[in-house]
């Protein structure tokens, strides 16, 4: 039996296909993030983009994503080794430093709802929308602890 892809190729040799799977549509690259400007320390939030499907963990127009909201990220494999907010289990982070995938990663389990039966997603995490936000204090109220 060949190896998975993952273990095969690095990123930058994937397929789109390919990359687009090891999205385990976990949800917390939708969530809003605060950077403390002095420290540059991250701090989570239970605040979902707009766009964000809080059901389906994926974002409503993924197509246009970038166009609708102007700080959507899109991660390149250069992007995945310059991003520290990437969360701990995230696919691409993984695999850029040499690691397999979760068992709940869908490439590995064959169910994309495994993700979300293990707690890792952000289904039933997300607290509200960033639209209900008033302003940048506002989510100050919606800071974790720690990574989700």
């Amino acid at each position: 039996m060949s190896e998975p892809f993952w273990k095969t190729k690095s990123l930058g040799e994937m397929s789109p296909a390919e990359w687009e799977s090891l999205c385990d549509g976990c949800g917390k690259c939708c969530m809003c993030k605060l950077e403390d400007m002095d420290t540059g320390d991250i701090y989570w939030t239970s605040v979902a983009c707009r766009m964000f499907d809080p059901v389906t963990c994926r974002c409503k127009d993924y197509a246009n994503r970038q166009r609708l909201v102007a700080d959507c990220v899109l991660l390149t494999p250069e992007k995945v080794q310059q991003i520290g907010w990437l969360p701990e289990t995230c696919a691409y982070r993984l695999v850029a430093a040499g690691k397999d995938l979760e068992w709940w990663h869908p490439l590995v389990s064959g169910d994309p709802e495994t993700v979300h039966r293990a707690g890792i997603s952000m289904r039933g995490k997300v607290v509200a929308m960033e639209t209900e936000m008033a302003d940048e204090e506002a989510y100050l109220e919606y800071v974790l602890e720690s990574e989700p």
